[in-house]
């Protein structure tokens, strides 16, 4: 394998195939990333076993070939390197040689037979949606889902099709979060659980790739595939049925309390300096156009704030975890939400305001 690439093309390539790569895998050879020079086009693939991810960039090639490299190793050098052109080349005994204008450095690798086949994907159903919309939906979702392994339903996100919207939903048990994306086009009955992980991986991937419109997703009986322009993320699915969460989201409340999200976040964040001393309990009590939020008396001492609300129906109050609510509104976007009470023992509503494809439900604390 002999070729010519630029510095910030191989490292942007490293970067992205980087997040499939875990340091804790006892198989040398995941620790690597797989290099396949072929035509015009440097792949890159890296694999911990549960996704895969697979990039490529147009390079000159001189003579086509493969080698797996250290790929942390590899990332952090070439991150080091000027922003110009860097020949590469592979010697007899598994060893690439990296030449610039001022260095030469060699770093073993593994023969690419040792990597593991990457499966190919049998098309039972797909969608195409917009970036944007996707990555929204991933920040307003994600971080509901348990990282607790040991209930591996609750560890990944429930996408499911109904004509040309997708429900996104995740939970942990305490709270649930399910928002709705308009599709651009749909194919096939869909109804599958993504790992948590790779949505987040997924999310961190979006962010970097400024230029891309829309996300291609293809759903296989126990795998799922994203392609985005260049990169293609394959992932397996997580077994099982998903709770049937519609049950638990209230059908009726009493009370309806409009806040400005950034008033509400600075209130939580000045009481969380109590609260957290008492695993974030809060107490929200909407009484006659005003919100109290109290904490309970802790070895720090106590806070209680006043903020002035748009309260529709009866004076109520419940009880919450503080954290949880800071972490819907850092992730809900707009400039307004409803909280929606009911019953002491029964989940919060949480809404945006603008628009009614978003629905965030916490389950309360006793008082």
């Amino acid at each position: 394998m002999r070729l010519t690439c630029s510095q910030k093309d191989l490292f942007n390539a490293l970067t992205i195939t980087n997040k499939a790569v875990d340091l804790n895998n006892t198989l040398p050879v995941l620790n690597n990333v797989l290099l396949k020079a072929e035509g015009k086009r440097l792949h890159f693939t890296a694999t911990n076993l549960e996704i895969a991810i697979n990039y490529w960039i147009e390079t000159d090639i001189k003579n086509e070939g493969e080698i797996t490299i250290p790929s942390k190793l590899f990332t952090n050098y070439i991150n080091y390197l000027k922003d110009e052109k860097i020949d590469i080349s592979v010697e007899e005994g598994n060893s690439m040689v990296i030449k610039t204008s001022d260095s030469t450095t060699k770093i073993k690798g593994i023969s690419s037979n040792e990597f593991p086949p990457i499966p190919t994907i049998e098309k039972e159903g797909g969608m195409i949606i917009k970036v944007k919309d996707f990555k929204k939906g991933i920040h307003q979702v994600v971080f509901a889902a348990t990282l607790n392994t040991t209930r591996p339903i609750l560890a990944g996100v429930y996408f499911s099709v109904e004509k040309d919207k997708l429900k996104m939903v995740a939970t942990d048990s305490y709270r649930l979060a399910e928002k709705i994306v308009t599709l651009k086009k749909t194919s096939g009955d869909i109804s599958c659980i993504i790992p948590a992980k790779t949505i987040l991986e997924l999310g961190y991937i979006l962010d970097s790739l400024k230029d891309s419109d829309e996300i291609d997703i293809v759903i296989s009986k126990n795998q799922v595939l994203f392609t985005i322009g260049a990169v293609k993320i394959i992932s397996r699915l997580i077994e099982g049925q998903f709770p049937n969460y519609q049950q638990i989201i209230p059908k009726s409340t009493k009370t309806k309390i409009e806040f400005d999200i950034n008033e509400l976040t600075l209130v939580l964040k000045r009481i969380n300096l109590f609260a957290k001393e008492n695993n974030n309990k809060i107490i929200l009590k909407a009484n006659d156009g005003q919100v109290i939020v109290t904490t309970e008396t802790t070895q720090y001492g106590e806070g209680e704030v006043t903020i002035k609300a748009k309260i529709d129906g009866e004076n109520n109050e419940i009880a919450l975890n503080s954290q949880f609510l800071l972490d819907v509104l850092g992730n809900i976007g707009g400039e307004g939400v409803v909280v929606e009470i009911g019953e002491k023992i029964t989940p919060i509503i949480i809404r945006p305001k603008e628009k009614n494809d978003y629905t965030h439900i916490i389950m309360p604390l006793k008082i």
